[in-house]
């Protein structure tokens, strides 16, 4: 892929695209709620009919702005932050596998996301082999 900047470029500038008067570099926002005009835009914003913020934990800007530059940074077309491993995991698992699914893991796996595919995802019905090898 022909990019037009070198990497460490789109790790600092990419993702946020300042207007005058801006700071260059995204502050960083703590807030865990936003500002909303009424109870009924705040509904539309939940109901994803309008664009914006108004909950952390849903998305801010500091998160957006971070998976804009792994997008960018890995040539894809949309990128998402998870809390932890096991949650980006799980949507991995998810995106590719339903019910009925079968996966093949090998049993050196960190123990966490051998739990997660051997047992709480055969809760969901997606079978497990496991494959033991030398550790």
């Amino acid at each position: 892929m022909n990019r037009p900047y070198k990497k460490e470029t789109i790790c600092i500038q990419s993702g946020w695209q300042p207007k005058n008067g801006e700071p260059r570099v995204l502050p960083i926002y703590q807030s865990t709620t936003f500002k909303y005009e009424s109870s009924e835009q705040m509904g539309r914003l939940f109901d994803l009919e309008e664009s914006g913020y108004f909950y952390s934990r849903l998305q801010n800007p500091t998160n957006d702005c971070v998976a804009a530059k792994i997008c960018e940074l890995e040539g894809g077309v949309a990128a998402m932050l998870t809390s932890s491993g096991q949650a980006a995991t799980h949507y991995a698992v998810l995106n590719i596998c339903e019910a009925g699914d079968h996966i093949v893991l090998s049993s050196t796996v960190y123990g966490g996301t051998f739990n997660l595919i051997t047992c709480t995802m055969k809760k969901m019905g997606i079978e497990c082999t496991s494959i033991y090898g030398r550790r």
